[in-house]
């Protein structure tokens, strides 16, 4: 019986069809798809003004985490704290690097001035899902602690990320919460990896087919990620849908295409933050496929889909 899909949008369906799709990665193939992954940050930054730091972020034992951050130029001398967008990446947790995706952050950078850390968290399955978002946390409380040397507000953090990173923002945010440190202002979550279990219709639906990220590839990632550990004590903080309570969280932004594997898990975390309260604004784009706005920019539904989230975030930031 053939499964049933939405469509994808004409546009990329055409910039898809000319890109060789896998159908999932094994361990003998994720060398290559992390050589891959890794895209240089100089031409993001070649046409912007920007002042360039570079940090080692010491982790719980003891390893430097390297941590990027990126302000306008002359924002020191403005005497202005700024808003942060705290950035984390993409690649399922096994691949990526801290530029990764890092145009989406730039972009917010161009049009509020806004500072964009960005962390290297290490990756799986040398390193799992506790380590992983234990960075990220640590890079988290790094920058607020550091805030006044940065020129950032602390009271206007806002955690981000697409894919792995849109799920690691989402833990951070539940870790903080859970600790009462540090501040966080918003959360966007673009694309977000969620759910450890792949239960869903469209995790069901994006398997077996080739892809940009297919139900294999995110069961391959999860399973470098967790590696031993029993499904009932998997950290909420790594697969943030085993959060029992979405209450007390920060004001979130949630988007996925209506044709990729993290659309049902998407929409329903955005439901459980309604139903405890939350400030959640979400948006399936009808024909996306996973990661779209990221791999082809200047399409059509890329476009809107940015600018929506955009919006999104100057309000927040109008607000607080």
């Amino acid at each position: 019986m053939t499964t049933a899909r939405p469509a994808l949008d004409p546009e990329l369906r055409e910039f898809l069809a000319r890109m060789p799709l896998p159908t999932g990665p094994g361990s003998d193939t994720l060398a290559g798809l992390r050589r891959l992954a890794v895209a240089p940050v100089e031409p993001l930054l070649a046409h912007r003004s920007v002042e360039r730091r570079e940090f080692a972020v010491p982790a719980a034992d003891g390893t430097g985490i390297p941590l990027t951050v990126l302000a306008p130029a002359g924002h020191d001398r403005t005497g202005a704290a700024a808003p942060c967008v705290y950035w984390m990446h993409g690649g399922g947790m096994v691949m990526g690097d801290r530029f990764s995706q890092l145009d989406i952050p730039l972009e917010w950078l161009d049009e509020f001035g806004v500072v964009v850390a960005t962390v290297g968290y290490r990756l799986a399955p040398e390193h799992e899902g506790p380590v992983v978002a234990g960075d990220c946390y640590r890079g988290l409380c790094w920058i607020a602690e550091n805030a006044a040397e940065l020129g950032i507000d602390p009271d206007r953090i806002v955690v981000a990320g697409a894919s792995a990173g849109g799920g690691l923002a989402a833990g951070v945010a539940l870790r903080a919460r859970d600790l009462g440190t540090p501040e966080v202002a918003g959360q966007i979550l673009v694309c977000p990896m969620l759910d450890h279990r792949g239960t869903t219709v469209s995790s069901r639906q994006y398997s077996g087919v080739p892809g940009v990220w297919t139900g294999e590839m995110n069961a391959f990632a999860w399973r470098s990620v967790l590696g031993a550990t029993p499904a009932d004590e998997v950290s909420p903080y790594v697969s943030p849908a085993r959060a029992e309570d979405l209450g007390g969280l920060p004001a979130a932004y949630l988007d996925s295409g209506s044709a990729e594997v993290f659309r049902d898990e998407c929409t329903d975390y955005a439901t459980r933050l309604w139903a405890a309260g939350g400030d959640a604004e979400l948006h399936v784009w009808a024909g996306g496929c996973h990661g779209f706005d990221a791999l082809h920019p200047r399409a059509e539904l890329s476009v809107t889909a940015r600018r929506t989230r955009t919006a999104w975030l100057g309000r927040l930031l109008s607000r607080i």
